[in-house]
């Protein structure tokens, strides 16, 4: 019974870290806890990476644990290709789903800089 608990929790936990890392600087009052969160995310994928495999997870690697003694088998890599196939009904390009992830969070982590570093600088220099 505390495995699918377990196994829920890990899927929350999952959708707002993500959604946190892609909004999360959005908010002037969320914005360095953001770049915090970006970084902790960078690193782990990066330099957990160079020993887990580049993208590597601790909370994907600790769900696929819990979802296989359920019972799941051929889990992919990546826990957004696992909701993508399951959302979608089809086997999304796992590549795709690398690229669109690295894009975006990209992106994201370009704003948090832009907005945390640049945008306050430039608001100093102006008064």
């Amino acid at each position: 019974m505390a495995l699918p608990v377990l196994d829920f929790l890990l899927t929350i936990l999952h959708f707002v870290i993500i959604g946190f890392n892609l909004l999360g600087w959005i908010w002037p009052a969320t914005r360095r806890l953001h770049f915090i969160s970006v970084l902790l995310t960078a690193g782990s994928w990066l330099l957990l990476g160079i020993w887990y495999g580049l993208g590597y997870c601790p909370i994907t690697d600790w769900q696929w644990q819990i979802k296989e003694k359920l019972g799941e088998e051929n889990l992919p890599n990546s826990f957004i290709k696992y909701y993508a196939d399951k959302i979608s009904g089809q086997d999304v390009s796992a590549d795709f789903i690398d690229l669109a992830t690295g894009i975006c969070f990209a992106l994201a982590a370009f704003l948090s800089v832009y907005v945390n570093f640049i945008k306050k600088n430039k608001k100093t220099i102006k008064h």
